[in-house]
């Protein structure tokens, strides 16, 4: 109750400061406005220029873009980044570019056009511009471009002492780090050791002593979502990235990792309600009708096929008018099944815990709990249809058609997405259709068929 409490009080003072905000860039007070943004984080300023509307960003930029940073660049949702990029002078953006890392400015520069991708890398020094142009070589969704190029190394002959002096003298070090990676004459990786282990060590121990037993390396073609894999499945903090000649490039640290399974999961929820895979609250009306519309042309044709297979029981349905109320109860209780069933079978595909290995006993799952729950829906339908329609052929009829349908929606939510992995799409994008008209055509299909059988 207490947390409860301290969430909605944390919502009001939000909106309280989001009011106070918006009135001082009305009445043009830029100091206001500097006092309240200030003390926020730079992900609460990046929620708040996505919270509002186009015009009273530009007018909030207007007036505060002096202060804005590389990190609340990084922050900046990528439906909006373009448009507060372009609104800040050129020398603010320059210097938000050198605060960050490569992985961030690669991040950033992704989703730009030629010419603003042109015009950041010019503010840059040359040797940082060498290395985000390398990184930008690598393939789009690669380990190149997620890997930031600056890397803490040492030899791997070198005591502890020797890499906490070298650490100590350096000019720059990346703003996050975990290893120190050691490296041989070649510059190919041959272990690390945490951070951690390195200070609580003596001096004179040599480091290939200390070197976790978790050491991978990531060539830097891999694929972003095999790499999230590897972090997640082997636990890892960082690793390095290392070209085709098994030379070290980067490394990947464990937010940008995470930041790769924050996205699929976003994306895969998306796709599967049919709003596109970039959808966010800060779109405009029509940026949301392209992304919504072209599913809604797609159901509408799968809806027209439900509507086929009813139109061939016309005269079942005018002999027994109370059919036309029972069809969308079998029909919607299958769709609810169905992507239930296919919610958990998406999932499983993305997070590799559902392999061709365990396929044949996944389904038999589904296909047993589909059986089990279609069983329980129907004794509780059929009880009803003979209490209150005092027929006991009906209750018959909607408990045998609530048993297949259920059964039809759970194979259907995992062979589905089964089959379009299988041959190389996408589960979440197109399963959800699939899988609704299944349960629905099959549905109605059962339910007026056994109907025509049994009480005609």
């Amino acid at each position: 109750m207490t947390e409860t409490l301290a969430i909605m009080d944390n919502d009001a003072l939000h909106a309280d400061r989001l009011e106070a905000i918006l009135a001082a860039v009305e009445v043009g007070n830029a100091d206001r406005l500097t006092g309240l943004l200030e003390p926020l984080h730079a992900a609460d300023i990046a929620d708040l220029l996505e919270q509002i509307g186009a015009a009273r960003r530009r007018a909030l930029l207007a007036m505060w873009s002096g202060e804005v940073d590389g990190e609340i660049l990084s922050e900046i949702d990528e439906s909006i980044r373009e448009e507060v990029i372009e609104s800040l002078p050129r020398d603010v953006l320059a210097e938000a570019m050198r605060e960050l890392d490569s992985d961030d400015v690669i991040d950033i520069l992704e989703d730009l056009d030629a010419p603003q991708q042109e015009e950041i890398l010019g503010a840059l020094d040359k040797s940082e511009r060498a290395a985000i142009e390398a990184a930008l070589a690598y393939p789009e969704g690669s380990a190149g471009r997620l890997m930031q190029r600056e890397v803490v190394l040492a030899p791997q002959d070198w005591t502890v002492g020797a890499a906490i002096d070298h650490l100590r003298a350096a000019q720059t070090l990346p703003d996050q780090f975990y290893h120190v990676i050691l490296i041989d004459p070649r510059m190919k990786p041959t272990g690390y050791a945490t951070l951690g282990r390195l200070l609580s060590s003596k001096r004179d121990v040599r480091l290939d002593a200390i070197l976790e037993d978790s050491f991978r390396t990531i060539p830097a073609t891999m694929g972003e979502a095999d790499v999230a894999y590897m972090f997640n499945q082997y636990h890892l903090i960082s690793t390095p990235v290392v070209d085709d000649a098994g030379r070290l490039v980067g490394v990947i640290t464990i937010d940008d990792a995470m930041n790769v399974l924050d996205e699929e999961h976003e994306q895969d929820m998306l796709r599967l309600a049919g709003v596109g895979d970039t959808s966010a609250m800060s779109d405009g009306a029509l940026a949301t009708v392209r992304q919504r519309l072209p599913w809604l042309v797609v159901n509408l044709f799968t809806a027209s096929i439900s509507a086929m297979v009813i139109s061939q029981f016309q005269s079942t349905i005018a002999s027994l008018v109370v059919l036309a109320a029972l069809m969308p109860i079998v029909a919607s209780t299958g769709g609810i099944a169905g992507t239930q069933s296919l919610a958990v079978a998406v999932r499983a595909l993305a997070t590799r815990s559902l392999t061709a290995a365990n396929a044949r006993r996944v389904v038999l799952r589904e296909m047993a709990g589909g059986l089990i729950s279609g069983v329980a829906l129907a004794l509780i339908l059929g009880a009803a249809g003979v209490i209150i329609f005092g027929d006991w052929h009906l209750g018959a009829v909607l408990g045998l058609a609530m048993i297949a349908n259920q059964v039809v929606a759970a194979l259907g939510g995992v062979l589905v997405p089964l089959g379009l992995h299988r041959v190389g799409l996408d589960p979440a994008l197109a399963s959800g259709t699939f899988v609704t008209t299944l349960t629905d055509v099959l549905g109605y299909l059962t339910f007026l068929g056994l109907a025509s059988w049994m009480l005609m």
